[in-house]
């Protein structure tokens, strides 16, 4: 690969692999704005250290490569810096907001009970309007709630490395993790189950 003329061989690769890497940036994000300046990043990374890209591997790997760790940095800095409203410290801050799901005993609130849900025809993630309520969903949790489902079930990394990224005791981890996939559950419910 000829990579004397960094500023054109830059816009080839914006042409041919921008839209897929956005389509990649935003299944890992959710957010549209947010995909598009990690492909922003991306290619403004790999035109300032173009030259230590020896072309031993296709363009496409590198460029994924740098995008990858421009989501992994963009999940590291939502969870070290969450926008937190007073309501929400104060719920993290005093459990309060088990008492939604929970009695005072720890068993399930009657009408808090996990329902069936009924099975669909094919998978969920293949429908569009699902899609649309599950990120509507995930918005609504608590910046480092959605990052631990993100990395969790989406990046599918172990829960060691998780820790170690987001610098979280383990006990910390699988609170947040419970706590985001009961928040998800009852807004699935409502927003697409009992639909």
């Amino acid at each position: 690969m000829d990579i004397s003329n960094p500023a054109k061989t830059v816009k080839c690769w914006v042409e041919l692999y921008s839209d897929k890497m956005y389509t990649w940036a935003f299944y890992k994000t959710s957010n549209k704005e947010i995909a598009e300046d990690l492909v922003q990043d991306t290619f403004l990374v790999a035109f300032q250290s173009i030259q230590k890209f020896e072309g031993k591997s296709d363009p496409k790997t590198w460029l994924f490569g740098i995008l990858n760790n421009k989501i992994a940095d963009h999940f590291r800095k939502v969870y070290r810096n969450p926008i937190i409203t007073e309501s929400e410290r104060l719920d993290n801050n005093n459990f309060s907001w088990l008492n939604n799901f929970f009695d005072e005993d720890g068993n399930w609130k009657k009408n808090q009970r996990p329902s069936e849900w009924s099975e669909e025809k094919g998978n969920l993630l293949d429908d569009l309007e699902f899609k649309k309520v599950l990120e509507n969903c995930m918005e609504k949790l608590p910046a480092n709630w959605n990052a631990t489902l993100q990395l969790k079930f989406l990046e599918e990394k172990n829960s060691e490395h998780i820790c170690q990224e987001l610098q979280i005791t383990p006990t910390n981890f699988w609170q947040m993790l419970h706590r985001a996939k009961l928040q998800l559950r009852k807004c699935l419910e409502i927003h697409w189950f009992k639909k």
